[in-house]
């Protein structure tokens, strides 16, 4: 049993199950702020409704992302203290940042958000679920900028040599703004608000197709596919913009990911494809030249090919050619359904649209699916380094901890996360049969409905 290989299937598991609570909690956040200001503007007492009613959504997926992030925190002294001592300097600023600015804003607010609706006034409510969202959105600015910084390190220096040897941070601004954050950041921002949007889409389908809550699913679904089709969109100008950096900073990913093999020669973009490693090719359908015009404004111009590292740097290709593409095909059926569900709008031909709404109420998986491809294909893309170009994922293993312990409690956490899971989603399931409740409707819009 490799304690490395089974210390990255635990890590994966753990922060695969986790990561689809934030960027829940990103968009829906989003979301309340839109649904609340709108109340705010308008007095229309439908728009409180829908904001209580995903409060408490929001609500539910927080509290199991909190729980299910922690156990990360204690992975990185247990399974991985050679790269806790190498990069403790770094990440201590950064993730110190997140919760004094994200953690604390977010939950401090949070109590204000739940609890507070007959409490304070209808200004500083709206405040709360402002610094909520805030707060989430903190919270991943310094997530990323973290791992983005494994990705292309920059403001430091090391100290020391061999197993005591560590990076110090030289420039805090320089690690924070280093080559790849702010892309990845807002790719990531972006993939989160489709998610939470998609959410609201896919709960007011489902309404809609039961005939159930009418008025409540309209108005979700026209801000919920508004938010959608922004995202899905800026997600593909996002997702180019990404890869531009990658075939700058990380080239050796870049030909993981197109499945480029010529060490320097113009590349084709594949459309869907089998990679042969041992033929050096993609079977395929291919379009001749694009990735090079794509990526460089010239069909001719070279991009460099796996077969131009050695072979003890050069990534999984066939995980991370297949993750890349499988996230790019979920993205455009994204947009695709949201423009469908944007252009049945006028004249109400959405509530009557039985196959779009079907299609609606299973949108919700896509983005999440997405979220995890991107995710395999930035870590697994990274590979052989765990901090690109100084440390190998290899040498950043504890050396006191055996594989048979590591699969112990990689077995005990997949049947916690199981469970959890099954929690989440009867609750989530509760939450949804049960709808939005008439109490939330204040008095006069009582009467109304």
């Amino acid at each position: 049993m490799d304690p490395a290989f089974l210390s990255r299937l635990q890590f994966a598991l753990t922060i695969g199950f986790h990561y689809i609570y934030p960027p829940l909690s990103i968009g829906l956040g989003l979301v309340l702020v839109l649904m609340e200001g709108l109340y705010l503007r308008t007095r229309n007492p439908l728009y409180q409704q829908m904001t209580r009613f995903w409060v408490r959504i929001f609500g539910l997926t927080f509290a199991i992302g909190v729980a299910t992030g922690i156990v990360m925190e204690f992975e990185f002294g247990t399974n991985w203290a050679a790269y806790s001592r190498f990069v403790g300097d770094v990440f201590g600023s950064a993730l110190a940042a997140e919760g004094i600015f994200a953690f604390f804003l977010e939950s401090g607010f949070l109590a204000l958000l739940l609890f507070g609706w007959d409490k304070v006034g209808p200004g500083i409510h709206f405040l709360s679920t402002v610094m909520v969202c805030a707060g989430a959105h903190f919270s991943a600015i310094w997530i990323v900028v973290a791992n983005s910084w494994m990705q292309t390190p920059a403001g430091y220096h090391v100290v020391g040599e061999g197993a005591a040897a560590r990076a110090e941070i030289t420039d805090f601004w320089a690690m924070v703004f280093n080559p790849s954050s702010v892309d990845r950041l807002i790719h990531t921002l972006v993939g989160a608000w489709s998610t939470g949007a998609f959410l609201v889409v896919s709960v007011s389908a489902f309404y809609l197709l039961r005939r159930r809550h009418l008025d409540f699913a309209k108005a979700s679904m026209k801000i919920g596919l508004a938010v959608a089709l922004f995202a899905a969109l800026a997600s593909f100008v996002t997702g180019d913009l990404s890869s531009k950096g990658v075939a700058r900073n990380q080239p050796a990913k870049l030909a993981a990911m197109e499945g480029v093999f010529e060490p320097s020669a113009p590349a084709s973009l594949h459309i869907v494809g089998w990679v042969d490693e041992a033929g050096g090719r993609v079977v395929g359908i291919e379009i001749p030249g694009l990735l090079s015009w794509l990526l460089h404004g010239d069909a001719t111009a070279p991009v460099t090919g796996i077969e131009a590292f050695p072979r003890d740097e050069r990534p999984p290709l066939q995980l991370v050619f297949q993750s890349f593409h499988a996230m790019v095909a979920i993205g455009m059926g994204l947009i695709g359904l949201a423009l469908l569900g944007v252009a049945l709008l006028p004249r109400g031909r959405l509530w009557e649209a039985r196959w779009p709404l079907r299609l609606m109420v299973l949108s919700v998986i896509g983005p999440q699916l997405a979220n995890q491809l991107g995710w395999i294909v930035a870590e697994v893309g990274r590979q052989p380094w765990i901090v690109y170009g100084i440390m190998r994922t290899r040498d950043g293993v504890s050396q006191t901890v055996g594989g048979a312990e590591v699969l112990f409690s990689l077995v005990l956490f997949a049947a916690v996360y199981v469970l959890l899971f099954v929690l989440f989603l009867f609750l989530l399931n509760h939450k949804i049969q049960h709808g939005p409740l008439d109490e939330d409707l204040p008095a006069a819009g009582r009467h109304r409905a």
